[in-house]
């Protein structure tokens, strides 16, 4: 657990402030999608795909890091999230999201009015504030190479977890994704390559966070 996270009252402060902005975005964003006169579906099917964009989900989990991280420490859950390998994979996800979103996504539609905020709060303000946190805040020197690895667990099932629901629903959260335009070999491709950088970012978190590891031992000695 990283210690001087919990005795560090900026950094509860940071998070605390930082998880209420991104639960209110969430909850427009849902509210958005409840509500879009664009999208012909039920409701039940309108709540489901909200839940189905990794962009939902890995928010959910940066709003309850955070909310872990400033209200909770003390508890099983706090402990859980205010791991420096729980907290580097955090940061990892939330930063393909924004990394995803600008390369691949960010052009393909023009949101305006609160979509356009909800859209820039969860892809944009969201990685840059947890980013942020995670090199001002997180003790990072409990990281080991082996952990992007294991990182790559909350991908893999995302992943495969698209691919199957949209094999029957025929609707897949990403145009990169979509198998049945696609076709299977260049969604399975796009899959595979999209993990990679998961697995390359994630080694890049570990080496920046070894590196500053070795530059506070530096110091201190």
């Amino acid at each position: 657990m990283t210690t001087d996270l919990l005795d560090n009252k900026w950094a509860r402060i940071f998070a605390g402030l930082a998880a209420t902005f991104v639960w209110i975005v969430l909850v427009i964003q849902f509210y958005l999608q409840l509500t879009n006169p664009d999208v012909d579906v039920a409701i039940g099917e309108r709540i489901v795909r909200f839940f189905s964009y990794f962009t939902t989900l890995t928010n959910i989990i940066v709003a309850t890091a955070w909310t872990a991280v400033a209200f909770f420490p003390g508890t099983r859950i706090g402990g859980f999230f205010c791991k420096a390998s729980m907290l580097t994979a955090v940061a990892v996800y939330i930063s393909i999201v924004g990394l995803i979103y600008s390369l691949f996504l960010r052009g393909v539609w023009n949101p305006a009015g609160w979509q356009k905020f909800a859209d820039h709060s969860l892809h944009d303000a969201s990685p840059i504030f947890f980013v942020v946190f995670w090199l001002v805040f997180v003790e990072k020197g409990e990281l080991r190479w082996n952990d992007p690895l294991k990182w790559l667990g909350y991908p893999l099932v995302y992943v495969l977890y698209s691919l199957v629901r949209g094999a029957f629903v025929n609707w897949y959260p990403y145009w990169f994704a979509d198998a049945s335009t696609l076709g299977y070999p260049a969604a399975f491709r796009n899959a595979l390559l999209v993990l990679v950088a998961f697995l390359i970012i994630g080694l890049i978190f570990t080496a920046i966070g070894k590196l500053a590891r070795k530059k506070t031992v530096a110091a201190a000695s």
